[in-house]
């Protein structure tokens, strides 16, 4: 791993190089190619801010004129895009996830006022039962009344925590589709760059395919969570 984020800095300070000596109407294609890099690796903002710093005392670009570090800012902008749009993607997916929990808890809640009153009820059955033994009245029809209480109790209960449990799946699998249709998104975008990409280096092809292992492999992840969350 060390190894690789040695090349990838290297890679930078070339790259930065490169983008200072061609001028302000350079191409920020590059940068956008090592913030890639930089999300295969699992790199954060601050990691990339370091390489950053690295290259600029490497390319003794501290002392230069405020254009050229303006434009050396704008590069770093550009890389670090990648990792941004990666970071927010994973605070909507656990907002997401708060939000099902949130769900959750309020059927839990539901079910949990639904049970007390048909416990209240189960308590005023007993109590009639008392009455009607003791009075000796009607005892037939109210007998009859409790095994009646006693299988709607047994229907209600059923009904609910089926329900809480239509409820959850529905959400995970809902939360599992969402994810997983905008990953297929980006992988039929990246498709459609590699064919476009036959004309250009077999460096950027490989940056393309990389970058499709990590969508699929995210995809992948996203459905395995999904999965252990709608079976828990």
């Amino acid at each position: 791993m060390k190894q690789k984020l040695t090349k990838l800095s290297q890679r930078y300070v070339t790259a930065l190089r490169k983008h200072l000596q061609q001028g302000p109407r350079a191409s920020l294609q590059p940068a956008l190619g090592l913030g890639r890099q930089a999300v295969a690796l699992g790199m954060e903002t601050l990691e990339l801010a370091r390489v950053h710093e690295r290259a600029l005392t490497t390319l003794g670009l501290f002392n230069s004129k405020n254009g050229v570090i303006k434009r050396a800012e704008i590069f770093f902008t550009e890389a670090i895009t990648p990792i941004v749009e990666t970071q927010r993607a994973a605070r909507q997916t656990k907002v997401d996830l708060s939000r099902l929990k949130e769900t959750l808890g309020q059927r839990t809640e539901e079910l949990a006022v639904t049970n007390r009153q048909l416990q209240r009820g189960v308590v005023r059955r007993k109590v009639m039962e008392e009455a009607f033994e003791k009075s000796g009245q009607h005892h037939h029809k109210s007998l009859e009344e409790s095994l009646q209480l006693q299988k709607r109790l047994r229907q209600l209960t059923h009904q609910v925590l089926a329900a809480q449990e239509d409820e959850r799946k529905n959400i995970s699998r809902e939360l599992q589709d969402e994810i997983a249709q905008t990953l297929l998104g980006i992988n039929v975008r990246l498709l459609s760059l590699k064919q476009e990409a036959r004309s250009n280096t077999k460096g950027f092809k490989n940056e393309i395919a990389s970058t499709q292992r990590l969508v699929v492999k995210s995809a992948k992840s996203v459905r395995r969570i999904a999965h252990e969350f709608g079976n828990s």
